[in-house]
């Protein structure tokens, strides 16, 4: 089915524009790992992998813990190695940090670009803004930018002062280092942009507007780049007249939106279940000219899905691939949410197949609505299935993921698995919620098994800051029991290499 017919035009047939592979992200999406360096694995360099893992895995009070109980781990300290272990551990802030100084002490090596914006995003992910701050301190040190004191005086300098201000959400502390530097330092439109995507990000939009303004007495006219942070704000608030007034301006400015600007147009008016306005958006794309990209195509498959309209999400799949842009993790992501939300297993697990044979890498997002669906369905085998191959991937379950699987296997009678599962959650840093702790207790005296009672119930007074023990129920036990119980009942490999056809018979 064409573009065209989605939008509600039948008779037209839409333009194949040879668009761009851009990696725009999706709005509402946050932004990806930096890719993983892939030269060939050696068994040294797999060993080096498992060796600092299983440091890591032991319970460590703080990241300088970590600096010390590595110091005596005989590995040779890579990129490589640091990406894997980063990745590995991207949902345990504590290990990922402690491992990452350590890394970075040692003779002969430094670490990347990617490396440092890896190890940034982790900790943003769990809200440790001051060793982000001290991170990025550390980035400007290494790349000359000391302090404002000693800093080159220059617009370049200005504005990454600026950019980290805003990224840091101290927007006001951002304008008042504008206004002391402008003096001797010649803004430029970078300046401005950054001051106002700032302030639209703090929901200032009195503020933006009046930035807009002072950037036009200082000669800049505002770019779609400008608009396009205001437009977001008022997206955000669901202000969609004034989104249209500001569009209007644009044109009559000059300033023609891009792809971005109607991506997140056409992104929130899907999400505010206003599907028809969103699928007009793309008669407007069309009459600017604009080559789609991949994040417009994944914000139209969500609409679609959210819409129940899965037929058409899969023509829209097809368009892409027409067009030259082939779907990435976002579009994977959502076809599978969506199928899963409609209990279409097999097509789910289908589509998860078909990103190993595209070699897209999977996370989080893309199991937690199966391992949902399992739970549902009362699909064990399934779930211990869909389980291995999050560890084969490197893929760590997070807060709410381990959640759905204590509650689930403690309200299915696997009392023994939901309590390896709770303890590897509390390993992980993740503080259970009270009522997880409850159902758990409530089985576990049921069925009159005390001992396990007081190792919860020490489990949950250490969450609580209470008291720091060590219980006998282990990360690496409920690794190696997981992956003994799925080896041992399911054929793993005749899985992976199973035809899509037959992909859900071969695990049910």
């Amino acid at each position: 089915m064409a573009m065209m017919t989605l939008c509600s035009q039948p008779n037209q047939t839409s333009q194949k524009n040879k668009a761009a592979r851009l990696p725009v992200q999706d709005p509402d999406h946050c932004r990806s790992f930096p890719a993983a360096l892939h030269p060939m694995k050696t068994p040294e360099f797999e060993a080096d992998v498992d060796e600092v893992s299983r440091i890591l895995r032991s319970r460590f009070a703080s990241p300088e813990a970590i600096v010390i109980a590595m110091d005596c781990c005989p590995v040779r300290v890579s990129a490589r190695l640091v990406d894997k272990v980063l990745i590995r551990f991207s949902n345990d802030w504590v290990a990922a940090f402690g491992f990452f100084t350590w890394a970075g002490t040692q003779a002969g090596y430094c670490h990347s670009a990617d490396l440092y914006d890896m190890m940034v995003d982790i900790l943003g992910k769990f809200k440790q803004f001051d060793l982000m701050c001290g991170l990025i301190s550390q980035m400007h040190e290494i790349g000359g930018l000391v302090s404002l004191a000693t800093m080159t005086k220059d617009t370049k300098a200005m504005n990454v002062l600026l950019d980290t201000l805003c990224k840091e959400r101290s927007v006001k502390r951002a304008r008042g280092a504008f206004q002391a530097l402008k003096g001797t330092i010649p803004p430029n439109e970078s300046s401005f942009n950054t001051l106002v995507h700032g302030w639209c990000k703090a929901r200032m939009l009195k503020e933006a507007r009046e930035t807009m303004e002072e950037m036009e007495r200082h000669g800049f006219n505002p770019s779609v780049i400008t608009y396009t942070s205001l437009i977001e704000a008022y997206c955000m608030e669901k202000d969609f007249q004034t989104v249209d007034g500001i569009l209007d301006e644009m044109h009559t400015k000059g300033c023609t939106p891009n792809i971005i600007t109607y991506t997140i147009v056409m992104h929130t008016l899907g999400k505010a279940g206003r599907t028809q306005e969103a699928l007009d958006t793309f008669g407007k794309v069309k009459q600017d000219g604009c080559a789609l990209d991949a994040s417009f195509y994944n914000s139209l498959i969500y609409i679609l899905c959210r819409a129940g309209r899965l037929q058409d999400a899969n023509f829209v799949v097809e368009e892409m691939h027409r067009t030259g842009i082939s779907p990435n993790l976002t579009t994977f992501n959502t076809l599978i949410s969506a199928a899963c939300d409609h209990s279409q297993a097999e097509k789910a697990l289908k589509l998860l197949v078909q990103m190993e044979e595209q070699s897209c890498k999977p996370d989080i997002k893309t199991y937690t609505p199966l391992l949902k669906l399992c739970c549902r369905r009362q699909w064990v085998k399934t779930l211990l299935f869909l389980i291995c191959h999050m560890f084969q991937k490197d893929i760590t379950p997070d807060f709410s993921t381990y959640t759905l699987l204590v509650s689930w296997l403690c309200r299915n009678g696997r009392l023994t698995q939901s309590c390896l599962f709770l303890e590897e959650m509390v390993l992980k840093g993740f503080a259970p919620q009270q009522e997880t702790f409850d159902l758990v207790l409530d089985k576990l005296k049921k069925m009159d098994m005390l001992s396990a009672v007081r190792k919860i119930q020490l489990l949950r007074m250490h969450t609580e800051g209470s008291l720091l023990v060590y219980t006998n129920f282990g990360a690496v036990i409920l690794t190696v029991y997981m992956l003994f119980r799925i080896f041992r009942d399911i054929n793993y490999s005749h899985i992976i290499t199973v035809k899509p056809n037959n992909v859900l018979e071969a695990i049910m």
